[in-house]
């Protein structure tokens, strides 16, 4: 984790106690306000209820009345403070003067608390008040006799410490509940933010954010389209190589969050979710254009979440492989020259040594005059350098491998008016070259012939051997890519030999039987680059 960042754990924990803690104190807030307010409504009925009972009692009322002893009040008002748990019951007169008290000496005194005032006056009503006892709640109520006159008032008073210490006692059930429900949230916190690390494999948000990034300029980079699926075969992804490629086959639009069967019916992504086995090097038509693909399905927990294909049109692929053909051929052709002249200058250097000066002189003119001659009618008669060069390598490439290979033209083949029309040329006939070579290796009679002959727009490449021949079984499979009778890594010479000519529009005609050796003819529409000067 990079200094100064929280980690995502800690992020949560703390948003998340945060939160809580807001939530629950402004709910301690609001509850104990609620029940502070409660617990003085509920002490205020109770201590009404109370002086309504003994504004009602008929002792009261009778003794207020005359028709009974006043002394009876104090005696019945202090069983009635001991049995409703209040502080303090006060009988008075209409001139406010006690008749009953906790006290007996404040009896026949004046009432205190300066608050009895409109309850003299018929009202019923609660207050709050210091008076003899102290600070208390009081409710006031009337005393009436059998005539509806008032005679009197009742006021019975419940401490406020009393009232403070129910409320105080409620809000510690609350804060208690609040701390436990704080307590609980952190819980869930850690328990919560460990839970979302695992979902996200214990990345932070800004190494994930970073890995996207890096991910996506890794995507839009490559020259490969990439194209992936979900389980309903609605496209989560695409890249720019892809976008381009679909833009050329004539797809428009963009198939982000699209079904792939909708956008490209010859997709077989659909069919890889069902099956769920990979699918590589597979050759796909998209609206015309050939592309080879490779599908492979995105496997979790051993279910198949979705799929990825990755394609590239198929003729960037064959260019770039034929490229690296041509290259080989120009180094195998360079290679054998130089070998088959150091083989020479070695012969030269035994002759000098041994003071064969003659003979010296005797083999340079013949071995000049023969590489004179066969270079002066190779170029003569084909007139591209690049291809006669590449034949004058092969040449000597032949003798390096003991066959003798004769080049035959009988009319000059003028330069191509397309230059990479050479390139095919070196393909076709290098591959056929080698070929031959291979097929007389274990033959006696080690001879091939390569025949060029044109005229009326049309390259005729004739090669021929004296190898062991094919049957027809073996001339059916030989064109097919990868296929070889000589191991593995091999067969594909005679496939870019088809891929050429098909390029070319041209013909290639196999002849061969066994023991009778083989003849390969290719027809190829060839258009010079000028008229060729006599």
């Amino acid at each position: 984790m990079r200094k100064g960042r929280w980690s995502l754990q800690s992020v949560i924990i703390v948003f998340v106690c945060v939160v809580v803690a807001l939530s629950l104190l402004i709910t301690d807030l609001l509850i104990s306000s609620r029940v502070a307010s409660g617990t003085e409504e509920s002490q205020a009925e109770k201590a009404g209820n109370v002086a309504r009972m003994v504004a009602h009692s008929p002792l009261v009322i009778d003794a207020m009345s005359g028709k009974q002893d006043e002394t009876e009040i104090q005696t019945f008002a202090n069983e009635m403070r001991k049995v409703t748990n209040v502080y303090f019951i006060v009988v008075m007169d209409m001139k406010g003067i006690r008749k009953s008290h906790p006290d007996p000496e404040m009896v026949g005194k004046p009432f205190k608390g300066g608050d009895q005032g409109p309850v003299l006056k018929g009202k019923e009503y609660a207050s709050t008040s210091k008076g003899s006892l102290g600070p208390s709640l009081r409710y006031f109520t009337p005393i009436k006799d059998e005539s509806g006159r008032q005679i009197g008032a009742v006021a019975v008073g419940i401490s406020l410490n009393n009232i403070q210490k129910a409320v105080h006692k409620s809000r510690t059930g609350v804060f208690i509940g609040t701390v436990i429900g704080i307590l609980i949230g952190i819980l869930g916190a850690v328990m919560l933010a460990r839970y979302i690390k695992k979902i996200l494999l214990g990345l932070e948000p800004f190494a994930i954010s970073k890995l996207l990034e890096e991910r996506s300029a890794m995507l839009q980079s490559v020259r490969e389209g990439i194209l992936a699926v979900d389980q309903e075969s609605k496209v989560t992804l695409v890249n720019r190589a892809a976008l381009k490629l679909f833009e050329k086959a004539g797809l428009q639009g963009n198939p982000m969050g699209k079904s792939i069967g909708e956008y490209m019916s010859s997709t077989r992504l659909s069919d890889l979710l069902k099956t769920g086995k990979a699918e590589l090097d597979v050759e796909q038509n998209l609206n015309g254009i050939t592309i080879l693909t490779n599908r492979v399905p995105v496997i979790v927990e051993n279910k198949v979440v979705g799929a990825i294909a990755t394609f590239r049109d198929k003729t960037e692929i064959q260019l770039l492989a034929e490229q690296l053909t041509g290259v080989r051929i120009y180094a195998d052709a360079l290679r054998a020259q130089a070998h088959e002249f150091m083989n020479k200058l070695h012969v030269i250097l035994g002759m000098v040594h041994m003071g064969n000066y003659d003979k010296v002189v005797q083999y340079i003119n013949e071995m000049a005059g023969h590489r004179k001659s066969e270079i002066s009618f190779v170029t003569k008669k084909i007139k591209d350098p690049v291809l006669s060069g590449f034949i004058i390598g092969k040449l000597s490439y032949a003798r390096e491998s003991g066959v003798e290979l004769s080049v035959s033209c009988d009319h000059p083949l003028p330069q191509p008016a397309d230059p990479d029309v050479t390139h095919d040329l070196i393909t076709i006939v290098g591959n056929l070259v080698d070929n031959a070579i291979e097929a007389v290796n274990n033959c006696p009679n080690k001879k091939i012939a390569v025949g060029f002959e044109y005229g009326d727009d049309i390259l005729t490449i004739e090669v021929k051997d004296t190898g062991k021949g094919m049957s027809e079984e073996l001339q059916n499979q030989i064109f097919q890519k990868g296929f070889s009778t000589r191991g593995g890594n091999r067969g594909f010479g005679l496939y870019l030999v088809t891929q050429s000519v098909n390029k070319l529009e041209g013909e290639l005609i196999l002849s061969s039987k066994p023991g009778k050796g083989t003849v390969f003819a290719v027809y190829l529409p060839y258009k010079a680059e000028g008229r060729l000067a006599e």
